[in-house]
């Protein structure tokens, strides 16, 4: 078992080997001991403009685990761990029926692919195409604004996050956070999203590696079933029994929900089922464009262009007098704006980056915390179509506020927009930059027509972003509305310990859409560990 080395600061255009050797010499006599060493983590320190450098941590194996938990024991510096493994305990009860799973993003692709390694062959069923149908389906609609309701960049093979930064960050500290990582790079990611402290993909090598992964599983006896939604279920002895998909119905053993956030009739489905659901708290905002070239230059100064500095990107969060966040969300430097709308009379944004951040602008969604609590706040501004007390009351509002958005941008796809400044002055923006965002912008009054509550926190936000990052607060930056997709709006609750509803045996509500995650490690994650809960409940047949 490995320890790391942490701290270890470098100037940018150290080595490897440089970087090892340091972490050796800190161990003092301990190092003879040593039989690898490979760096863990790099992260960039810009704190200071004229002191820009990598600190680092490095894995180091000794040839003695008691060794390595001895020095853990008397230097802080240093951090004991266990590599990362997956190994389910399967369960022998047996039951009738397949192992299905609803929904092929990051949940329900990890979930599918730990099952079929363990010698499970689920049936995944995915209401969007494969990932070449779905290409096309979505260039056409960033192009001619004709819309696939089933095939869009919400749904479809790899999920929402197929068409995004392909990041990988995530804040949970589960041990299968490397692990997950290392299977990226088992089915094709370069290997430095293992050591990077920001990883990330690219929306054009995921695409690859998601194609890669459901080889994988149909080649172990999995089947995948695209343009094949989830519409119906049915229930008895407090178990579900059967699913209907497209045109067949299965008797299932389990089903693993990975619906993602955006499935709004099947949340719909499970309402009407009586399927125990509850509002849950996300965020709505819309998307901030600046030039990549002035956030550079803000970070790095005269360092601006060095090509060993990545592209610049910030993160920024805050909190009002009520506990309110206002935060970036999704951070895409180098990318583009994208319209993300998955059903008709909706304009949605979202950020997206191909793996070499190439393009000349940086945008971050902006979005405010919304809670249940905040019900009656909101429904101060728009007429709502299911009262306060249904479960799917946020996502009512969700839908709504895309509604708007759409009303506003002309009822097609060309996204309201309006200059950063002029939103914090309440001014109209009778000229709009330059913009990535390939339909269009269409200037608009974006302080009127969204809710009070949540343009409010937004021109606070902003003010308090501008005092405390160098040119962030610019006309020259756009508002582009509106971001929704932030996360799910409904939680499906599960038990703790075996991962299944709180009320129905053999239902396993998973990923993002079921409320547990947040990110594509995050959902892979999820998707293992809902794994782990089938074999814990379910024999191989």
């Amino acid at each position: 078992m490995p320890i790391i080395v942490n701290q270890i600061s470098f100037p940018l255009n150290a080595t490897e080997q440089e970087v090892i050797s340091t972490a050796l010499k800190k161990l003092g006599s301990a190092s003879k001991h040593a039989i690898d060493g490979e760096i863990h983590k790099s992260s960039l320190d810009a704190r200071k403009r004229n002191d820009i450098h990598f600190v680092h941590s490095v894995f180091v194996t000794l040839d003695s685990a008691d060794l390595e938990k001895k020095l853990c024991e008397k230097n802080t510096s240093l951090t004991y761990v266990e590599r990362s493994v997956y190994k389910p305990v399967i369960s022998t009860e047996k039951a009738e029926g397949k192992v299905v799973i609803a929904g092929f993003g990051p949940a329900g692709m990890f979930a599918g692919l730990a099952l079929a390694e363990q010698g499970y062959r689920p049936i995944i069923l995915e209401r969007g195409s494969s990932m070449e149908k779905r290409t096309a389906s979505v260039q056409k609609f960033w192009l001619t604004g004709e819309l696939n309701t089933n095939c869009n960049v919400q749904f479809g093979e790899g999920g929402a996050g197929t068409f995004s930064d392909g990041k990988l960050t995530t804040r949970i500290k589960d041990p299968l956070c490397r692990y997950v990582l290392e299977r990226f790079v088992d089915f094709g990611a370069p290997k430095e999203i293992l050591t990077k402290a920001k990883p990330h993909i690219g929306t054009d090598n995921l695409r690859n590696i998601v194609t890669a992964i459901r080889k994988r599983i149909i080649e172990l006896g999995g089947e995948v079933r695209f343009d094949t939604a989830l519409t119906d279920l049915s229930i008895a002895n407090g178990k579900v029994q059967t699913i209907s998909a497209g045109d067949k119905n299965e008797k299932v053993s389990a089903l693993i929900l990975a619906i993602g956030h955006s499935a709004r009739d099947t949340f719909e489905l499970l309402q009407c089922k009586n399927i125990f659901l509850e509002p849950k708290p996300f965020s709505v905002g819309a998307r901030i464009e600046h030039k990549q070239a002035a956030v550079d230059e803000s970070l790095y100064g005269d360092h601006a262009g060095n090509p060993l500095l990545p592209k610049g990107e910030y993160q920024l969060s805050w909190r009002d007098k009520n506990g309110r966040g206002v935060y970036t969300f999704c951070m895409c430097p180098g990318g583009f704006v994208v319209p993300a709308a998955s059903s008709s009379r909706q304009v949605v944004v979202n950020g997206m980056s191909p793996s070499n951040r190439g393009s000349r602008w940086a945008n971050s969604g902006m979005v405010v915390e919304i809670r249940p609590e905040d019900y009656s706040e909101l429904m101060k501004h728009e007429e709502m179509a299911v009262s306060k007390d249904s479960p799917l009351a946020l996502m009512a509002f969700q839908e709504r506020l895309e509604e708007l958005c759409w009303l506003n941008g002309g009822m097609k796809q060309t996204a309201p927009a309006q200059r950063m400044v002029d939103f914090v002055n309440k001014k109209n923006s009778f000229d709009l930059p330059e913009s990535s965002y390939t339909p269009g912008l269409l200037a608009s009054p974006l302080h009127f027509w969204m809710p009070e509550f949540v343009t409010g926190r937004l021109r606070e936000g902003f003010r308090h972003f501008g005092k405390v990052s160098r040119g962030f607060l610019t006309n020259d930056a756009v508002m582009i509305g509106v971001e929704t997709r932030t996360s799910s709006p409904v939680r499906i609750l599960r038990d703790k310990e075996s991962y299944q509803h709180i009320t129905l045996k053999g239902l396993f509500p998973c990923g993002e859409g079921a409320g547990y995650a947040g990110g594509i490690v995050s959902a892979a994650i999820d998707g293992e560990r809902c794994a782990e809960g089938v074999a814990g409940y379910l024999s191989l047949v």
